[in-house]
């Protein structure tokens, strides 16, 4: 007699939802008042929020859609880091009201075109290369951050890619850094 290899869609269906409402082990592996105490500090800690403003082609001869690119990276590789309360676009009349806004500037510093077909038939030449100079200041214009930033399509892929990279890093960078607490957050405690 053969033992029959079909599993119930009862017992399918039981093993999905346990894999779904399992903790994950990453929060399993804090104590309890880790957790507690990281909760509460996200919670009651201001945030900045950020404005992205479009991108400066300074002196590069650079297309619009490389420009518009590289903004629309920079707003979503923004969004991921959790740094900011809120990201906004530039012009957006929501951002008026914010109290604790700073302003992200890019002026591109270096471009290279790269070519696509250079880069599938050899790994050599080929690289789009992109250098910009990010800046975050407050709304009074008091700069509180300003780093260099390096994106590149190297090997296969769209030329494209070196915007994404571009953000990546730029992104990066800024959710290393250690900004100021906003004014109101210093106001709070009693330190002004």
């Amino acid at each position: 007699m053969k033992a029959s290899r079909t599993v119930s869609p009862f017992v399918l269906a039981a093993a999905v939802m346990m894999i779904a409402i399992a903790p994950s082990p990453r929060l399993l592996a804090q104590p309890p008042t880790m957790q507690l105490a990281t909760a509460s500090i996200n919670s009651h800690t201001p945030q900045w929020s950020v404005q992205v403003k479009t991108v400066d082609p300074g002196d590069a001869n650079i297309s619009a859609s490389f420009q518009i690119a590289i903004y629309e990276s920079l707003l979503d590789e923004l969004s991921k880091t959790k740094k900011f309360e809120q990201v906004f676009r530039d012009g957006e009349s929501t951002s008026n009201d914010v109290s604790r806004l700073l302003i992200l500037t890019t002026k591109i510093e270096k471009f290279t075109a790269g070519s696509e077909t250079q880069r599938a038939v050899t790994t050599v030449t080929g690289a789009t290369k992109l250098t910009v100079r990010s800046q975050l200041c407050t709304q009074d214009g008091q700069v509180v951050f300003d780093r260099t930033a390096h994106g590149e399509a190297r090997f296969m892929g769209s030329n494209l890619r070196a915007t994404h990279n571009l953000a990546r890093n730029v992104a990066k960078t800024i959710k290393q850094s250690a900004l100021p607490a906003p004014i109101s957050a210093v106001a709070q405690n009693g330190q002004l």
